[in-house]
């Protein structure tokens, strides 16, 4: 089996949509009920309240001037935000655009070519040193041996003397 067709592995379960479980599943939706009823009733009673300002022929809970008064002032804050944080947005649209077309696509700075030699020469160096990449990816804990532990500058010496190889060849 080839690594594209290898089954994908489910790293996390939900009892709620399995089989069975009746009573977290009774439990979870009730909570998820009284918290959409904590949402939506405060807005519904604050929404009434604002438009029986104007028209009083619908029902409201309460008429309070002030209140009202803190609705729009509210309502002019939330407004500026948003202005303030739509020019930001596009500003900082503009400037990440125009930083990509002066250096994102420009040629690569990087060759591609070599690139992969060095994440090649890279894991068979640690595939030597640490064991394949499988059980790197797989072991829960692992005790380094002092001869395994890199030098400061292992991995750029590496990659200078693959570099140098590739210029002898």
């Amino acid at each position: 089996m080839t690594d594209k067709h290898k089954p994908s592995q489910q790293l996390y379960t939900d009892a709620y949509f399995e089989r069975g479980h009746w009573g977290l599943k009774a439990r979870q939706t009730l909570v998820a009920l009284v918290g959409w009823i904590c949402v939506i009733v405060p807005i519904v009673i604050t929404i009434t309240a604002f438009l029986a300002v104007d028209h009083p022929q619908i029902p409201h809970l309460w008429t309070y001037r002030e209140g009202i008064f803190e609705i729009k002032f509210i309502g002019i804050l939330l407004l500026f935000a948003f202005v303030m944080v739509s020019l930001f947005a596009v500003g900082m649209t503009i400037i990440q655009n125009r930083k990509r077309e002066r250096v994102v696509e420009q040629w690569p700075t990087y060759n591609p070519i070599n690139q992969r030699k060095r994440e090649t020469e890279l894991e068979k160096f640690m595939d030597d040193r640490f064991g394949d990449a499988d059980f790197r990816h797989q072991v829960r804990r692992y005790q380094v041996k002092p001869e395994q532990n890199l030098e400061t500058e292992q991995i750029h010496e590496l990659y200078q003397k693959q570099h140098l190889n590739d210029l002898g060849d």
